[in-house]
């Protein structure tokens, strides 16, 4: 018998653990969410900020992208106050992750730490999350901005590789597939010929790419390295013009791309 009464004191007592670790979480996240909530002039510069510079590695909402972890679950970003977590390692970067150094003012870190700020008490607070409608552009501003200023219609073709890619994808999706077509499994690698100082250029895929070396896959498959001081590079990114066009789009000019963009169908 005495087994018996032992093992049930044990699940009581593993119970009331349970209660304690439970009570702790959620007394964690009542704090989380009593934070003051940033001005949002200051939320709306740090996502655009964000999404400019940072969007390509961790996703234009700060949920992981291509290579760099979700920061609204980041333990780091959620332990923020105006920056004094995130600034030092957005300054210095993490070059054994890949992670550049930014030279961004105080201002600017403030700013992003406001965005993220709201990215993770939106995601604490459940009951307060709201699907948004995301088609609230203009298509015919849209389709002017794809055929002229955007100059999207250089690549792309509405009744060529855009066909229908109104009804393959939801809008959010399109909406990232649009601002970072880089990510997934469908990316297409930069093409890239070094130039040797002494010998022959030799072409291929970029495999990697630092301040200090250049390295490329040729045609056959054989590796190759060179120190990027000593070689001459001529890199195609596909994506160049992509990532031109986020440092320069407007919230007017997305939100009209994707009111097209939706219309193909």
């Amino acid at each position: 018998m005495l087994p018996v009464l032992q093992r049930c004191a044990g699940i009581a007592w593993a119970a009331l653990g349970l209660c304690c670790f439970g009570a702790a979480q959620m007394d964690a996240q009542v704090h989380l969410l009593s934070r003051p909530i940033p001005a949002a002039d200051a939320v709306e510069r740090g996502q655009k900020k964000f999404v400019a510079t940072c969007g390509f590695c961790h996703g234009a909402n700060a949920k992981g992208g291509e290579g760099g972890p979700d920061l609204v679950r980041s333990v780091l970003v959620l332990d923020d106050e105006n920056g004094d977590r995130i600034g030092p390692v957005i300054l210095k970067g993490r070059p054994d992750k890949g992670m550049p150094a930014f030279s961004f003012s105080p201002a600017e870190i403030s700013d992003i730490a406001a965005f993220l700020r709201v990215r993770t008490q939106d995601a604490i607070n459940r009951f307060g999350y709201k699907t948004l409608d995301l088609v609230t552009g203009d298509a015919k501003a849209g389709q002017a901005f794809f055929k002229g200023d955007g100059k999207c219609s250089t690549c792309h073709s509405p009744s060529g590789d855009l066909a229908g890619v109104g009804a393959k994808y939801d809008p959010e999706k399109l909406q990232s597939k649009f601002l970072y077509p880089a990510t997934g499994s469908a990316r297409q690698p930069s093409q890239v010929v070094v130039t040797p100082a002494n010998g022959a250029a030799v072409s291929g895929n970029l495999e990697f790419q630092d301040d200090f070396t250049i390295a490329i896959r040729d045609a056959e498959g054989y590796y190759h390295s060179w120190p990027r001081q000593d070689v001459k590079l001529d890199i195609r990114d596909p994506y160049a013009a992509h990532a031109e066009l986020l440092r320069r789009y407007s919230d007017a000019d997305m939100h009209n791309l994707l009111a097209y963009l939706v219309t193909l169908k």
